[in-house]
């Protein structure tokens, strides 16, 4: 199954996001946060990603998720680094995203379709 990590500048946020998918998975799906610097300010940590993925790889993925861009940029030094995970970036909204992909990670799709999924965050309209 694809589990899904959450990548954030505040260990608050990355925390909040991560108890929200998860209720919403059900508990069928393996979600990580990381959050903050190593002193525990605001920022991220390259090894608290590479941490993280090597906890939660799986044969069928990981789809991470991020704030803002320097989550991005940590999560792709730590793919780097890493090297044999089988990872995607997502460039969906964290929270909208997040919850999508957790749905459609519990029902067993594919890191495709679990991006995929996120993605549609960017069409969902709060009002109306």
């Amino acid at each position: 199954m694809v589990s899904i990590l959450i990548v954030a500048h505040s260990a608050q946020l990355a925390e909040g996001v991560r108890e929200l998918v998860e209720q919403v998975s059900g508990g069928r799906v393996v979600i990580a946060a990381v959050g903050g610097d190593l002193d525990g300010g605001l920022g991220t940590s390259i090894e608290q990603v590479v941490s993280a993925l090597r906890r939660i790889a799986t044969p069928a993925g990981v789809l991470i998720l991020a704030d803002l861009k320097g989550a991005i940029l940590s999560a792709e030094m730590a793919l780097d680094e890493i090297g044999n995970i089988r990872a995607q970036i997502s460039d969906a909204p964290l929270v909208e995203g997040a919850y999508l992909a957790a749905i459609e990670a519990s029902v067993g799709a594919t890191l495709e379709e679990v991006a995929a999924a996120a993605l549609q965050a960017y069409t969902m309209h709060k009002l109306h």
